[in-house]
């Protein structure tokens, strides 16, 4: 049977063997790499745990894909990362938008992973960590037309000297104050209620799929377009 050793979260066992009963393939990425929700069962106190497992990079992936992660005898530990297991943080938990850079999509699902168990406040300064960063790389590299240091540095002006060098999508101009506003008052003063974050939740995911999201699908739609093209000729 196929093992598992990590750390169980119910007993709080540490490196204890799990015998790993079922796997489910939840999402590829890189075109690669699957990630599994795998029901698994501790050899210490008997009880389940639903592990979120991704196939290392230094693994031999193609064999598990060939094989199947189930049909491994002992530990699967050498093919797989443990990326942690499924919680009461996953019931309401919102998908980040598709074709993110990892470092904005881990701080999206840190604040979706927030705002599904009430922590509003951390919530809204984790989205707006991710404004944060995107809108910081998409800055020029000179100082013009009015950029300076304390614009680079300070969201709250940032985003309208953005918009105004049409940088960023107009129609998104008048929720971005709402942005900052909530954002501060999440990260200095502490009273997001919940819409306040959903709110947040909104334009961050608005952001993410003018700037990333629909540049990709359309780059992938082209692509596809070409691949007709060429095999009529």
């Amino acid at each position: 049977m196929a093992e598992l050793v990590a750390n169980c979260p119910r007993c709080h066992a540490q490196k204890i063997t799990f015998d790993i009963i079922a796997a489910h393939v939840t999402y590829v990425k890189y075109d690669w790499q699957q990630w599994y929700e795998s029901f698994c069962k501790c050899r210490h106190c008997h009880r389940a745990t639903i592990f979120v497992l991704s196939e290392n990079v230094h693994g031999n992936y193609k064999l598990v894909h060939e094989k199947g992660l189930l049909s491994f005898k002992g530990a699967v530990n050498t093919y797989v990362d443990i990326e942690g297991f499924i919680s009461l943080k996953d019931t309401a938990t919102t998908e980040p938008p598709e074709h993110i850079p990892d470092d904005v999509e881990k701080v999206f699902r840190e604040g979706a992973t927030c705002l599904a168990v009430g922590c509003n406040n951390a919530a809204g300064t984790m989205f707006r960590l991710c404004i944060d960063i995107v809108t910081r790389g998409m800055l020029p590299e000179e100082d013009a037309n009015g950029l300076n240091k304390r614009i680079r540095r300070d969201l709250g002006l940032r985003l309208p000297w953005m918009f105004d060098q049409c940088i960023l999508p107009e129609s998104l101009r008048d929720l971005s104050a709402c942005v900052r506003e909530d954002g501060n008052d999440g990260a200095h003063a502490g009273t997001l209620k919940r819409e306040d974050a959903e709110d947040l939740l909104d334009f961050t995911i608005m952001l993410l799929e003018r700037i990333y999201t629909e540049p990709a699908r359309l780059k992938l739609a082209k692509a596809r377009r070409d691949s007709r093209r060429s095999q009529k000729e």
